[in-house]
């Protein structure tokens, strides 16, 4: 009876958290500028195929390419900006009229609104990587640079997926932040110091700061030749760095809803 009363609680749970991220989703339909910065999924792939097109090159490695169109600045700089604006857009309205006292009341889970927000945060970092992983092999293969191939492709994919998951649990602190505000000039500004912040950071250590842990998990293999590291590659370590970074954030979250009546 025990079992099947806390199996019930936890069925409940999940049922909430998915009725929430549904109702997420929902929301967003009425915000073109969200869809809008999908786009920014283009910006590294067409300025690679301007950069080889000016050389006039052909015959180019499937690899550097795609360093230069998908593993460069997409994850250290465009992608985290992108869902860290993404992250204060999912909050700031319901911050802005109070509408949590009314989720509050229904009630909902105050963790559970924090995870679905996340989950959203995910998907969408997924499908702008998908988006920049298909810019990519257009912008590659149509033009001749690289010939196609399904090995090169499908670790362009894998990578990018990887990518995608990482990048949004790399900024969770920004969600944390923006649902303890208000205002979205604060969390954007942090956002803006946050991600510039781990790019210059990664000459110095690659395990202080999220977005330079992910550089060292996608070129764990060796296969992304030009990336250089100050350290030795590390992937657990890289792994518990973000770890640190995401379990501080939710303590932080929960620590700020629940001052939130």
């Amino acid at each position: 009876m025990i079992l099947w009363r806390t199996i019930s609680k936890e069925l409940r749970g999940v049922r909430e958290l998915l009725n929430l991220v549904q109702t997420e989703f929902l929301k967003l339909r009425r915000k073109k500028m969200i869809w809008f910065m999908l786009l920014a999924a283009f910006i590294m792939p067409f300025f690679s195929f301007i950069y080889y097109n000016y050389f006039e090159a052909n015959g180019i490695d499937p690899v550097a390419f795609y360093k230069l169109a998908a593993f460069g600045y997409t994850p250290f700089i465009i992608l985290p900006f992108v869902l860290g604006v993404f992250c204060v857009v999912l909050m700031h309205d319901e911050n802005r009229y109070d509408m949590l006292k009314q989720l509050w009341i229904v009630p909902v889970s105050k963790m559970g609104y924090f995870f679905s927000k996340f989950i959203v945060v995910l998907i969408y970092s997924i499908v702008f990587m998908l988006i920049s992983a298909v810019a990519t092999v257009l912008f590659s293969v149509l033009p001749g640079f690289v010939a196609f191939e399904w090995q090169s492709v499908g670790f362009l994919a894998e990578r990018c997926l990887e990518i995608g998951v990482l990048t949004a649990f790399a900024v969770m602190p920004i969600l944390a932040l923006a649902a303890s505000k208000k205002g979205y000039i604060f969390p954007v500004c942090m956002t803006l110091l946050y991600v510039f912040l781990g790019f210059f950071i990664t000459s110095i250590s690659m395990y202080l700061h999220p977005v330079s842990s992910i550089s060292v998990i996608i070129a764990r293999s060796g296969n992304i030749q030009g990336l250089a590291f100050a350290q030795n590659i590390n992937v657990p370590l890289a792994l518990f760095c973000i770890f640190i970074w995401d379990a501080l954030s939710v303590l932080f979250a929960a620590f700020s809803l629940r001052k939130r009546k």
